[in-house]
């Protein structure tokens, strides 16, 4: 006789109803049953580059995952190779100093890192600084740490930055900490070095923690910039970094973050409470990967510049405004006077087209009129995505 589900008797953590499951991970299970039932959906909304890391990172995962004495645990600040090919890369490329013994920690993946920011820094109670639009894990994991999140409007017209005089107005008194995310997303726009300098200075006049989270800033980007290279920027900033985009390696979960010796301890001293450590030959190819050579993101980036021409297609064909200054892994435009909302017109693209596109409602109420096209996608996909599109608008007519 089968026993009777007692489920329903038991009752969840309060923060599990502060949160919902993420949009992606429930609109992915709807395409995957219209790709089921044959409708060979072309996805146009995730960020998940398609293609490959460099042949030398391939090659040292290999080399190290068939030796007898690389499977074990690893230490909770990565093994001491991975931290000075970060600091050689931030020296390298954004012309900033950390000590690699002391200023670096490795993540996996830099969800996991707001997850531990947020932990670190965040009494119940606190508030906390949150973009809008912008990434949507920065509200709920301030959710989830039973923070009071404050959005903060980005506008386009402002160029997508802060607008300070406003934030000088706002009760900052239990405001903590303060997310940004330049090259941002899911706008594109870039950092200044001016925005930068602005922000060091709001987080050092009111004692908040500033965490900049920085995985776009090699993709159609020609001047990589780094919230640490402020002066004054570690004593109240923490910048985080991505393999995901930069190295083509999402799935691998290899990131870091860089701060000052001390709030790197009391991060580490979440974090090693969490997990225990990332798989050593994984580590050994992040090393491989982060001496990439200018020639090799050249490469890259000739590719999506040619995706992004042909994602630009697509967003003139649905009467979508963009800004052609855009940054990043995505084409973010504006929808036309036309069209309700994006959710709408995202919908409509979905169910009509089948082709699913990002509405921008996820980011936040600054992203109800517009839609993100991600350029993980190569071009033939792009361009059936294009007909398919042309083909709707020609029907509703």
């Amino acid at each position: 006789m089968q026993k009777e589900n007692k489920a329903c008797d038991i009752v969840p953590a309060t923060r599990v109803g502060s949160i919902s499951e993420y949009y992606f991970s429930t609109k992915l299970k709807e395409v995957a049953a219209m790709n089921a039932a044959g409708r060979q959906v072309i996805n146009l909304g995730i960020g998940s580059p398609d293609l490959p890391p460099s042949p030398q990172t391939i090659d040292a995962l290999c080399a190290h995952a068939v030796l007898p004495n690389e499977h074990g645990y690893q230490p909770y600040t990565g093994i001491p190779e991975l931290r000075e090919g970060y600091s050689r890369w931030y020296k390298t490329w954004y012309g900033v100093e950390i000590d690699p013994a002391t200023e670096i920690l490795p993540l996996i993946g830099s969800k996991e890192g707001i997850l531990h920011v947020s932990l670190s820094f965040l009494n119940p109670g606190d508030a906390v600084l949150i973009p809008n639009p912008g990434y949507p894990t920065y509200l709920s994991v301030s959710r989830l740490v039973g923070a009071n999140p404050i959005g903060y409007a980005l506008k386009e017209e402002n160029g997508w930055y802060p607008d300070f005089e406003a934030l000088e107005q706002t009760d900052l008194s239990t405001v903590k900490l303060m997310w940004v995310n330049y090259p941002h997303m899911p706008t594109g726009a870039n950092a200044s070095r001016e925005l930068f300098e602005k922000l060091v200075q709001f987080g050092r006049k009111h004692r908040i923690v500033i965490v900049n989270d920085n995985p776009y800033s090699f993709i159609l980007n020609d001047n990589p910039l780094s919230l640490l290279s402020i002066p004054g920027a570690k004593d109240v900033c923490i910048e985080m970094n991505s393999m995901s985009k930069s190295h083509n390696m999402p799935g691998w979960r290899m990131a870091m973050l860089a701060s000052n010796a001390q709030f790197v301890q009391w991060i580490l001293n979440v974090k090693s409470n969490v997990d225990s450590g990332q798989f050593k030959p994984m580590q050994y190819a992040a090393v491989e990967a982060l001496k990439a050579p200018k020639k090799w993101y050249d490469t890259m980036n000739s590719t999506y510049r040619g995706r992004r021409g042909k994602a630009a297609e697509i967003m003139k064909a649905l009467g979508c405004r963009v800004d052609e200054k855009q940054t990043g892994l995505f084409l973010w435009g504006k929808i036309p006077p036309s069209c309700p909302d994006g959710r709408q017109l995202a919908d409509q693209l979905l169910y009509e087209a089948n082709v699913f596109v990002t509405p921008g409602f996820i980011f936040g109420s600054g992203g109800e009129r517009y839609i993100r096209i991600s350029l993980c996608c190569n071009d033939e996909l792009l361009e059936e995505a294009l007909n398919r599109i042309n083909r709707i608008e020609r029907n509703n007519r």
